[in-house]
């Protein structure tokens, strides 16, 4: 059974741990004072309309249990020297009860394996992340004068939660890159993998950006874009203002289409969509790919304060370059125009370095309880850790940018 609630005295002031079946039982405003950048995945509207429209919960192994610190205040009333007590946010993590591995991008299949192959249940665990969504963003949110107060007491509290719980460990995935240096300290099992990200060069359109690769990849960038546009394909970059319900019927389509064809489940639904759509207008962005009258091809893109990330993406009609133009050079054209520093398209894809992408690592912290097999996975981890930085460095030897 998870711990609920439970209280903690500090030097300092009276603090209160407690974790949330539902984020609808955190005030939105306190939640968001809390997002840096603008975040859209770590927003209380977007990780509430997956949880109202059925995209986590029992059926996809997500179980919400957002853990929360509350700081209690004392207020006294000078006329009748009452006092009224007020509990106050000041840190939050997205948290959820994990009972298979799906929608994480941090793969941990062999783990499983192991713990099952030798009669001990590696699920449920716990996962910080935002489901579904390979993104580096904020797992431990708090204001930066309470980092060092707040830290300690959520590791803490997910250590207390997780034994209490019978979890057989934390995973905290794609945090920030403050986070997941202060976590290292702490020695957890720690995780590397690559993804491809493009980034702002004060660039003041697409031909500029072109012009800071290499001839070759310059050339073959503008033949993919010239083959498409035989078809004279036109692009409707939406917001949550602009896009009707039709248009998040037929993206709903295209994105289920997409997963039904990998055999794979699609998680979000039109309601998702529509809702977030509503709540974060302004940080959505919905590229449609219109042939003549009839819509064949749409992305779905958001926006922080500073980067934008690509999510998902599908069609209805299958052209040579349509997929690349839609994603990417219709991604890096708007993050141009917007100027924002940095496109995040999603997890994996080499194909990605040929159109102006270049490898990022990306970390995460595993905390694991009452482990049997501590050794062989720090080998593990070491191994892939070395694995991933040769990995990064023969993609950096295919960089398309000239050299300077």
């Amino acid at each position: 059974m998870i711990v609920t609630s439970f209280d903690i005295i500090t030097m300092l002031t009276h603090l209160t741990v407690k974790i949330h079946a539902q984020i609808a039982d955190i005030p939105k405003q306190q939640w968001n004072a809390l997002v840096k950048d603008n975040h859209p995945f770590m927003k209380h509207e977007f990780l509430h309309a997956m949880e109202k429209h059925g995209c986590v919960g029992h059926k996809f192994g997500w179980i919400p249990c957002h853990l929360a610190i509350y700081q209690t205040q004392t207020s006294v009333e000078t006329s009748n020297k009452a006092e009224e007590q007020q509990n106050e946010l000041i840190a939050v993590m997205p948290l959820y009860q994990k009972y298979n591995s799906y929608g994480e991008f941090v793969f941990d299949d062999s783990w499983a394996q192991a713990w099952q192959q030798h009669g001990r249940q590696y699920y449920p665990k716990l996962v910080s992340a935002t489901p579904y969504t390979p993104a580096n963003g904020q797992r431990l949110l708090c204001l930066d004068q309470h980092k060092e107060q707040v830290y300690p007491l959520i590791l803490s509290a997910l250590q207390e939660i997780a034994q209490t719980g019978n979890f057989s460990g934390v995973h905290i995935l794609f945090p920030q890159k403050d986070e997941q240096d202060w976590l290292e300290n702490h020695k957890p099992l720690i995780r590397h993998d690559c993804q491809f990200h493009w980034f702002n060069q004060n660039y003041q359109n697409f031909d500029d950006f072109l012009v800071a690769l290499t001839a070759k990849k310059r050339k073959n960038i503008r033949q993919e874009r010239r083959k498409l546009a035989k078809h004279a394909i036109k692009y409707r970059i939406l917001n949550g203002h602009s896009a009707s319900d039709t248009d998040w019927d037929t993206f709903a389509y295209f994105y289920k289409k997409t997963f039904d064809e990998k055999r794979s489940i699609a998680t979000f639904n039109a309601e998702f969509f529509k809702e977030i759509a509503k709540t974060l207008p302004e940080q959505i962005i919905l590229i449609l790919a219109d042939d003549q009258e009839q819509c064949i091809a749409g992305a779905l893109l958001y926006q922080s304060d500073h980067t934008l990330y690509g999510r998902h993406w599908g069609c209805s009609e299958s052209l040579d370059g349509l997929h690349f133009e839609t994603c990417f050079y219709q991604g890096i054209d708007y993050a141009i125009q917007q100027g924002l520093k940095t496109f995040e398209p999603g997890a994996q894809g080499e194909h990605k370095i040929a159109r102006g992408f270049v490898p990022v690592l990306t970390r995460s912290s595993h905390f694991m309880q009452d482990n049997l097999f501590q050794v062989s996975l720090e080998n593990f981890v070491q191994h892939e850790r070395s694995a991933i930085q040769d990995y990064i460095e023969k993609c950096h030897q295919h960089s398309p940018y000239r050299k300077a």
